[in-house]
């Protein structure tokens, strides 16, 4: 998706004073809880979350802003890549079915859709530059377990110069920000508006 946004936003439910929704979405709305006093309205997601873009616009819209510039001069293919692949990792349902059908309008071919989770095994579908950046993808992602090794940033970094590889870098943020916030928010794969 080379000039789309990644808007988490979704079909909203009513809240009434005794804080329970209404919605005609299959799942039941949780209440709301504290906070919620008599004659409060407030907009949350059919599915009793938040809307994260209405409750926090500012906050939402630096997010866009900031996966747009990320994104900036990266080439499109490479872009969904890396935001299939952390969407893997993080199990992100939501976001896995809005970037592989970006990557499909954007002309990926499915092959290469199929095999990025286990690029390693198919390193013949992707190039050198797009094995770099999945292995950081992978890196980052899970920088808990072992934080990002020189090697995988020093191959980065041979196949990036150091604008793209802060790009990459960037972009990889942006995706595990983005599926944070809709695994967060119960975002339903599939419901993507935009």
């Amino acid at each position: 998706m080379p000039t789309t946004t990644n808007p988490l936003t979704a079909a909203t439910a009513t809240v009434t004073g005794t804080g329970t929704a209404t919605a005609t979405h299959a799942r039941a709305a949780a209440p709301l809880g504290v906070g919620a006093g008599a004659g409060a309205r407030a907009r949350v997601a059919e599915n009793g979350r938040l809307d994260f873009a209405k409750s926090a616009p500012k906050i939402f819209r630096a997010l866009v802003g900031f996966d747009a510039a990320a994104r900036e001069g990266l080439d499109p293919a490479l872009v969904e890549l890396i935001q299939i692949r952390a969407s893997h990792l993080n199990h992100c349902a939501y976001c896995l079915h809005m970037h592989t059908n970006d990557a499909r309008r954007a002309g990926e071919c499915e092959d290469r859709l199929h095999l990025v989770a286990v690029w390693r095994e198919a390193p013949h579908f992707f190039t050198e530059r797009e094995r770099a950046a999945l292995a950081l993808t992978e890196a980052v992602t899970l920088v808990a377990d072992r934080g990002v090794p020189a090697d995988v940033y020093a191959e980065a970094a041979a196949h990036f110069d150091d604008t793209e590889l802060a790009r990459v870098l960037a972009l990889i943020f942006a995706i595990n920000t983005w599926n944070r916030v809709a695994l967060s928010t119960a975002k339903v794969a599939g419901t993507d508006t935009r």
